[in-house]
């Protein structure tokens, strides 16, 4: 994952693995931007944005063949079955459902 704490030209220590790791992790789970880190972590644009990608690089490559893959026929059928049991009906084609009425919806 590359998030090691390195030695620049000068031999000054970079930035720490937790610094790195925090950044992509606060970028990840709350969409802030990478220039935004700068105050919070103390880590610059470019490093965040590097940590943010080898975050998702790590994730995929980690937990992709079990978790990130398209359903297969039996996920199929118990995600629909869930679905209709909890009064969502058809959920897979509807994940927005934009199709149910809310009785309480502001009106402008």
């Amino acid at each position: 994952m590359n998030f090691i704490q390195k030695r620049d030209n000068a031999q000054k220590w970079g930035l720490s693995s937790l610094q790195k790791i925090t950044a992509a992790l606060r970028m990840f789970a709350y969409g802030v931007t990478a220039d935004f880190m700068d105050e919070y972590v103390r880590i610059g644009e470019s490093t965040a944005m590097e940590s943010l990608k080898k975050f998702v690089k790590a994730v995929v490559d980690i937990f992709s063949k079990e978790y990130l893959r398209s359903p297969n026929n039996e996920d199929i059928a118990r995600l629909l079955a869930n679905g209709e049991r909890r009064g969502f009906p058809g959920m897979l084609g509807n994940i927005d459902c934009m199709h149910w009425k809310w009785k309480n919806c502001p009106v402008a």
